[in-house]
């Protein structure tokens, strides 16, 4: 347990969560390795992981604009545009559910910052991808709340 006078576990659980790659893969660990609560992290991480969406949703195309045209940074940007395609790619095919399913599934690659640069590159509605990027974000946080409690137990 993390016990310093300026860690508090819930804050740096919600602020886990808003990383990109780390998500709540990360800060549901984190917190119930904290001793907080199990609906208590999940709550946390929910939000936190919700968090960042809208925004990347508004300003990620303006971002990339800006980066590409930077010297070094412009391949990199070339490189997200390729993974997003990728994934966009079967977010076309199963519409609901790829969106659904490439949050849901908690594994590298997946989670609400993908889901939400493929919705804004495929042109999805920010409020229904919103709402099916915030469904499968609490399915991932029961997923690894329940593995990461499971593992905690045995321990």
């Amino acid at each position: 347990m993390i016990e310093t006078e300026y860690a508090n576990p819930q804050i740096v659980t919600v602020f886990l969560a808003m990383l990109p790659v780390m998500e709540l893969r990360g800060a549901i660990p984190f917190g119930l390795a904290q001793g907080l609560p199990f609906w208590e992290v999940l709550l946390l991480a929910f939000v936190g992981n919700m968090i960042p969406v809208p925004f990347i949703m508004l300003f990620i195309r303006r971002l990339l604009r800006m980066l590409y045209d930077l010297p070094m940074l412009g391949q990199i940007v070339l490189k997200i545009e390729h993974k997003v395609h990728l994934r966009g790619k079967m977010v076309n095919r199963y519409k609901f559910f790829g969106l659904l399913l490439l949050v849901a599934i908690p594994a590298p690659g997946t989670g609400a910052w993908t889901a939400a640069l493929v919705a804004t590159y495929l042109n999805i509605r920010i409020k229904y991808a919103f709402s099916i990027i915030a469904l499968g974000v609490f399915i991932s946080g029961v997923i690894v709340s329940w593995i990461s409690y499971s593992a905690i137990k045995l321990l």
